[in-house]
């Protein structure tokens, strides 16, 4: 499930549907090398399916989620009450459908950030606004005073030892613009320099960056993030001499525990499982919804469900690391990986200034991270195939490791999905093709506490709550689309 960190001490507001993480829906796998006789409903299930999911019928958990939230704070976040709520109407409710049903439990860290400065030293002391990673390691008490030492600019700043020249950090403070790489990548080029502590300055807007690390494992010098107009102005001054800062971070680090739910089809051959996934509370509902009309087709054909045994999976920590998807693939055999044939990814569906994003499996966008693993080309030819048939546009995008999607693809598993945007801008051509305002974020209420119920769009919502219905039909009965 995905799950959003509460932080008191930077005031950040908590959303509430997307709240609920991430839902995973367990696709089809094949074992067999030759491709698969077709299976007598072939096609007939997908169909089925779309004609019985409704936005109206998913909209009920929606507000069943944002019950819970109300009656938690608004917090519906991993570790929490409101979380474990969400995660026991998920439960309940398959069960009810007559799934199988487990919880996975793992631990999780939760960082309370008490102290995050950073202060000019000098004649012309000043504090700049700052950002604490997440699980950063605490500085000593009463800060961190030292010179500062900019990284090379480059195409990738400060993301590997050639940003670093010999003998230039020892015992100094990095830093760091942001881009390229991962912070974690970054902490650890300018630790293995010498650097004391990190500072990285944003590559663009007018606030701190908010970096993090996945566990406090992860946080090896203390780290932190300011804005790029005090980035540019400290490594300006830098070049014309010594300027020293002192960086006073001190961060709490709490152990939690929280769960997944996992739900599979008492039927279909166990040796074709597999999961896809949906990273938030439209999502999370969307396939609940779709889960249940599933359960009844088996019902409604005296039990004869589809040929393949459907798994769906609603991750916790998505906000923290991915680590519910994380923890899940950790714990998969080697034999339990390679009898995933595929994971569909469905993340934020009902996004109110929307853009119908399909993930771009083959590279045929040319940007970003590349095509998926082998298989991730067909996944998204199936969707976008669907989507053309309804007259609906559509447009690539990047597996850009931002959902639970990562940890399966890492594996090598191929994977696909869509969703409708987060805090990204929406461009003029995006505005003329869909509708919508442009220059205005996607989500303008993307972790916010505006991420309500009235935050939807419900019409892109019953677009993508289809395009779930056809894929999970589609690959429940017959996985020839993938060639196999």
């Amino acid at each position: 499930m995905r799950a959003i960190r509460r932080n008191s001490h930077r005031r950040r507001s908590i959303p509430v549907l997307a709240a609920l993480a991430a839902a995973a829906v367990a696709a089809p796998v094949l074992l067999a090398a030759t491709p698969a006789a077709a299976h007598p409903r072939e096609g007939r299930l997908a169909k089925e399916l779309v004609e019985e999911v409704t936005a109206k019928g998913a909209y009920r958990h929606l507000k069943k989620f944002q019950q819970i939230a109300d009656a938690n704070g608004g917090n519906r976040a991993a570790g929490t009450p409101g979380h474990a709520a969400s995660a026991a109407y998920v439960h309940d409710t398959l069960k009810k459908a007559g799934y199988d049903v487990s919880y996975q439990d793992f631990d999780i860290y939760e960082a309370h950030t008490r102290t995050e400065r950073t202060t000019v030293l000098g004649q012309d002391s000043r504090e700049l606004a700052t950002a604490a990673f997440t699980f950063t390691k605490s500085t000593p008490a009463g800060g961190l005073a030292a010179p500062l030492a900019p990284a090379r600019v480059d195409e990738t700043p400060g993301c590997t030892a050639d940003d670093y020249p010999a003998g230039a950090f020892t015992g100094r403070i990095a830093l760091v613009k942001r881009g390229a790489c991962t912070f974690v990548e970054k902490q650890r080029a300018a630790a293995a320099a010498g650097a004391l502590g990190v500072i990285v300055y944003n590559h663009s807007g007018t606030t701190p960056v908010r970096g993090g690390f996945s566990s406090p494992a992860e946080g090896v010098i203390p780290s932190a993030g300011i804005t790029l107009a005090d980035g540019e102005a400290l490594a300006d001054a830098a070049g014309k001499g010594e300027v020293t800062v002192r960086l006073d971070l001190d961060q709490e680090h709490l152990k939690k525990t929280t769960r997944n739910v996992i739900a599979e089809t008492r039927g279909g051959r166990s040796d074709r499982e597999g999961p896809g996934i949906n990273d938030n509370g439209s999502g999370s509902a969307g396939l609940l919804e779709v889960a249940l009309r599933l359960a009844e087709e088996g019902a409604n054909k005296k039990g004869k469900g589809p040929a393949n045994k459907v798994r769906f999976g609603w991750w916790s920590a998505e906000e923290l690391g991915l680590l519910g998807s994380e923890h899940y693939v950790a714990q998969l055999s080697e034999k339990q990986k390679k009898d995933i044939a595929l994971y569909l990814n469905f993340d934020m569906i009902a996004s109110p200034n929307p853009v119908q994003f399909v993930y771009d499996g083959d590279d045929s966008d040319r940007t970003g991270a590349g095509a998926g693993p082998a298989g991730s080309a067909q996944i998204e030819a199936l969707i976008n195939g669907f989507l053309d048939r309804k007259g609906k546009p559509h447009e690539g995008s990047d597996f850009d490791g931002r959902s639970d999607y990562g940890p399966f693809i890492a594996t090598g598993i191929p994977a696909g999905g869509t969703f409708t945007g987060a805090e990204g801008i929406k461009t003029p051509e995006q505005a003329k093709r869909y509708g919508g305002t442009a220059g205005a974020p996607y989500d303008p209420n993307y972790h916010g506490a505006g991420d309500d119920l009235k935050n939807l769009d419900l019409k892109v919502f019953d677009t993508n709550l289809d395009v779930i219905a056809h894929a999970v039909g589609t690959y429940a009965e017959s996985l020839r689309s993938l060639g196999r």
